[in-house]
């Protein structure tokens, strides 16, 4: 069920609007999807569907928030490794190499990994 409190685009990547879910009749979800020229009204199954059949490139998909990850990876000379949310100090004795990552992740990425 589409819930237009949460942000959706469309398969293909579009912009998306939804102004209500409680339309009625077969196509209850209706917004507007922006393209070049501006915004156009759209209609959608209460699933998100466009169309009944295949998929389309207007079927609505939730974006879900993107989540920054930051660490510093210290690896000391007898092998040790430890992860850290802030820079280490300075100086520290054994240490190897310090390696800072960072990425992005979608909300749940990689939970239904096999």
């Amino acid at each position: 069920m589409i819930d237009k409190n949460k942000q959706y685009k469309t398969r293909d990547g579009r912009e998306v609007r939804i102004y209500a879910t409680d339309g009625g009749g077969i196509y209850p979800v209706h917004g507007a999807i922006k393209n070049e020229s501006g915004w156009y009204l759209a209609q959608w199954y209460s699933d998100g569907r466009h169309i009944r059949s295949n998929e389309s490139p207007s079927d609505l998909i939730e974006v879900k928030p993107r989540i920054k990850i930051e660490r510093w990876i210290v690896v000391y000379e007898n092998g040790e490794v430890n992860t850290l949310k802030t820079p280490p100090v300075p100086a520290d004795y054994g240490r190897f190499a310090v390696k800072h990552i960072s990425f992005e992740v979608e909300e749940g990425e990689g939970l239904n990994a096999v």
